[in-house]
């Protein structure tokens, strides 16, 4: 049963720059993550039923319009869970409704967590090092569009792999 994941790519140069950075707090996970806005968390679908996730996702594309987001300072999930992220300061809403669209049908699930769209940047590490990319991190800061979402597929040798693109409706 393959395990997949739906997100918004963090583009270039901020996509490798949080990545390394990821890695060099000793974070071991970050090769095997690409720099991403989580949107539908890892989820097991059926053999077979990649296609109905697809179809679904094509759908759900064409219901939101493109959007900005404003990455700005750094957040944690701690004593909850031990994560440090990048704040999206802008863009919140737009990725809440985006997520909820996706998370019907094939990839109706229940959350965890409650949804906080973010940009991790340290996970599973000793507090020490959770606090310092919590500072190192806190002027970050960058602004881009997001046009389109991934699918992305996990492979246990690779880690999570982008396998298709679904743009968002344009602007009317």
């Amino acid at each position: 049963m393959p395990t997949i994941g739906v997100a918004i790519a963090i583009p270039e140069p901020w996509a490798t720059e949080l990545q390394d950075y990821r890695t060099s707090v000793g974070d071991r996970t970050a090769t095997m993550i690409p720099t991403h806005i989580t949107l539908v968390p890892p989820t097991e679908v059926p053999d077979g039923g990649l296609g109905d996730v697809e179809a679904h996702l094509e759908q759900a594309a064409g219901q939101v319009g493109r959007f900005p987001v404003h990455l700005r300072g750094t957040g944690t999930f701690r004593p909850v869970s031990p994560v440090v992220f990048v704040t999206l300061v802008e863009g919140i809403s737009r990725c809440e409704q985006l997520a909820a669209a996706l998370r019907l049908g094939p990839l109706a699930t229940e959350l965890q967590f409650p949804f906080h769209p973010h940009v991790t940047i340290a996970h599973h590490l000793s507090d020490d090092l959770l606090d310092q990319a919590f500072g190192d991190l806190a002027d970050f800061e960058c602004e881009f569009d997001v046009g389109e979402f991934h699918l992305y597929v996990h492979d246990a040798e690779h880690g999570w792999r982008p396998t298709r693109q679904f743009p968002l409706r344009s602007a009317h």
